[in-house]
């Protein structure tokens, strides 16, 4: 079946229950026709969202599997992880709910690497409270990229406006020293990549931001912009990546600047997710790029504060699920394009003589 015609199984981590994790999906799978463009497959608890979807007055039905190789085109697939009572705590993070968030993502997870589910949207998580209880990762970038053996790049992206960040989630005391030439080279040839196959544009332009205020205003201010991050670009548009800048952060997200670009690349977290958020937060949406799967999810966090008072909107999370089809059905499409240029042409042959090569006697 081509990538075209092909239902995606979505699979969806539950995040943190006592935050809005629960309320936000179960909002984005109300419309009765929405089974029609996906196969939803979420790694929860039946008697959690069903204690939650009256909370919320939801009128939802879910098919329970024990894995997710069960799920059902045309249903609303939840994999079962406990058939035990749950203890609900809204606006409060427990050691329940923190423990669920790490089984359902470790369980969607493993069901994406064995090819039960095509894509996995992932509702938001406490990283404090997952790495008290002993995970590894301040977030789900440094998780991929552990489990996938490859380095992502945490990428924020909408239709008019992407921006893709240098270093995660890191002390502001130590981003200086984790960017390097070498690293942003490797990035920006990532973006480069993900745009191409993933959003389907041809020749992308790449902004690349300073470090430093006014990007280092000729050294005077900070010398990683002459050092590192200009060495990088040229080198990079030497070899036909149309990378530029880098340019002032503080002035760069004006409309007349950022739309010029198909993406931007911000050296640190708040340089670039500040100014994200505030064009883009509703519709926003954090994408893992660069990895051999496709992970997205909203760019808001679990939201404790609103938690059990039917007030969270799902338009994020919803933007997730339909961008992940997307980059899906485009990298598909890339993947069967670039295969079919890769084929050897047949050639004709009458008598052993291959009718595709001129005769030695011609011209």
């Amino acid at each position: 079946m081509s990538a075209k015609n092909h239902k995606v199984r979505v699979g969806i981590s539950i995040g943190d229950f006592n935050g809005i994790g629960p309320e936000i999906i179960m909002k984005s799978l109300t419309d009765k026709t929405i089974t029609d463009f996906f196969t939803p497959v979420i790694f929860g608890s039946g008697k959690l969202f069903t204690f939650q979807k009256n909370i919320f007055k939801l009128n939802l039905n879910f098919n329970y599997v024990n894995e997710a190789s069960q799920a059902q085109p045309g249903k609303l697939n939840m994999v079962n992880l406990t058939k035990d009572n749950v203890n609900v705590e809204l606006g409060v993070p427990t050691e329940e709910s923190t423990k669920m968030a790490i089984d359902s993502l470790e369980m969607a997870t493993e069901a994406l690497m064995k090819g039960d589910i095509d894509v996995l949207v992932t509702a938001p998580i406490n990283k404090d409270e997952m790495v008290k209880m002993g995970f590894k990762h301040a977030g789900h970038t440094g998780y991929f990229e552990e489990k996938f053996s490859k380095k992502g790049l945490m990428f924020l992206v909408t239709e008019d406006l992407k921006v893709a960040v240098s270093t995660h989630h890191i002390p502001i005391a130590s981003v200086a020293e984790n960017i390097s030439k070498e690293k942003i080279k490797k990035q920006i040839r990532a973006l480069n990549q993900t745009l191409i196959e993933d959003f389907c544009v041809q020749k992308p332009k790449i902004a690349v931001l300073g470090l430093n205020p006014h990007a280092g205003d000729g050294g005077v201010i900070g010398k990683e912009e002459i050092e590192i991050i200009e060495p990088a670009i040229k080198e990079l548009s030497d070899n036909g990546i149309l990378a530029f800048g880098p340019y002032p952060a503080d002035s760069f997200f004006q409309p007349n600047k950022y739309k010029h670009f198909d993406a931007v690349l911000a050296m640190y977290h708040d340089q670039g997710l500040a100014p994200f958020k505030t064009l883009a937060y509703e519709e926003g949406v954090n994408y893992t790029a660069g990895l051999p799967f496709i992970r997205t999810s909203p760019d808001h966090g679990v939201a404790y504060d609103i938690a059990g008072k039917n007030i969270a909107d799902e338009q994020s999370f919803t933007e997730a699920i339909f961008t992940a089809i997307k980059i899906f059905k485009n990298r598909s499409e890339y993947n069967d394009l670039m295969s079919n240029r890769m084929q050897p042409r047949k050639m004709a042959v009458d008598n052993g003589v291959d009718e595709d090569l001129p005769d030695e006697n011609e011209g």
